[in-house]
């Protein structure tokens, strides 16, 4: 049985670890590392401390699904939608443009709902705050090293964190790589971004009658009223709004520190909703690597790195930046495995 190391909590790397599960169950021991606190990577929901606040998606707020994709990925929709963990968004979203067959839906329970199920169906071990700094070829398999030391082998390893990340790895993977692949991988751009979540007393009722809203600002490009987005809006618990930032402001102000970004883009949010109630809190979310703006040529699902011991790269940097890039890209990594393996 082989030990395979998926790195990174995000959608990509949960379905990545549940497909392995169902198709590969008894060839293959899943375990997925990542170096954050809990699940969910881009796909995150942040819950207030105080219990009467709806909790808030902070990363992907939405999917949209085209006709193609809809097709391709019929079981995953359907298990989603079966399950409750995906509903149509039928509510008004101001500002956007949908494409002719294409819908959208969102996730009542939040978007890390999504990643959990994945995971959860996986049966991998999943281990958080383990951040992953280094790689070492040890015969025919891969020891991996964390931030604080602890070092594993595993047979094959799956890096599904931003390309940037994947490149900053210590050890031998700068070795393995090609010319080409080196290449390919310093082409990829992200764009960067921040997202706020303010958290609201439960007698607060928003003014307007949107769901979400896209507006042409400098500072704000995108505001939800998050809990009724998610048709989560009940008495006796507080809504919730998430404001995404431009990503040209979020470039700029990138490297700031984040307290002072929060108060810039409040500032603006409360020109744009003047009759916006005060928060009982607040949590501010830097996005670093948000969508991915130049994806690796040809968008080919993975990148294998090493063949032996396997060694694959994986993500929307390598597909398309949406959730259905993200399943595209886990597939062809089980179908690669499975190859291999």
């Amino acid at each position: 049985m082989s030990r395979v190391l998926v790195v990174g909590a995000g959608l990509t790397g949960s379905v990545c670890a549940c497909l392995l599960r169902r198709e590969m169950a008894s060839k293959v021991h899943i375990v997925v590392w990542d170096k954050a606190r809990g699940p969910g990577g881009r796909m995150s929901t942040s819950r207030h401390s105080d219990s009467s606040c709806q909790s808030a998606d902070l990363g992907a707020q939405y999917i949209t699904a085209t006709p193609g994709y809809t097709h391709t990925h019929h079981s995953v929709y359907s298990e989603l939608l079966s399950l409750g963990l995906l509903q149509s968004f039928d509510s008004i979203i101001e500002g956007q443009k949908l494409s002719d067959g294409s819908r959208n839906y969102m996730t009542p329970r939040g978007t890390s709902s999504v990643v959990r199920h994945f995971l959860s169906e996986s049966g991998a071990d999943l281990v958080c705050e383990r951040h992953v700094t280094s790689l070492y070829r040890r015969g025919a398999s891969w020891e991996v090293e964390t931030k604080l030391g602890d070092r594993e082998r595993f047979d094959v390893v799956v890096l599904t964190m931003p390309v940037p990340q994947i490149l900053q790895l210590q050890g031998d993977v700068g070795n393995v790589l090609s010319v080409q692949q080196q290449q390919q991988l310093d082409g990829v751009v992200y764009s960067s971004r921040f997202a706020v979540a303010l958290f609201f007393p439960p007698d607060v009722v928003f003014s307007f009658s949107w769901s979400a809203r896209y507006v042409d600002g400098s500072i704000i490009r995108y505001v939800a009223a998050d809990s009724r987005k998610r048709n989560a809006d009940v008495p006796g618990l507080g809504p919730s709004l998430v404001v995404h930032t431009s990503v040209s402001f979020g470039l700029e102000n990138l490297e700031k520190d984040k307290e002072e970004v929060q108060a810039l883009i409040l500032e603006e949010l409360y020109k744009l909703l003047p009759e916006l109630p005060q928060p009982v809190g607040v949590k501010c979310q830097k996005w670093r690597y948000s969508q991915v703006l130049t994806s690796v040529p040809d968008c080919p699902g993975h990148m294998t790195i090493l063949d032996r011991p396997l060694l694959v790269c994986a993500g929307d940097a390598f597909s398309h930046s949406n959730f259905d890039g993200c399943v595209a890209s886990a597939r062809s990594v089980v179908a690669a495995l499975k190859a291999a393996l």
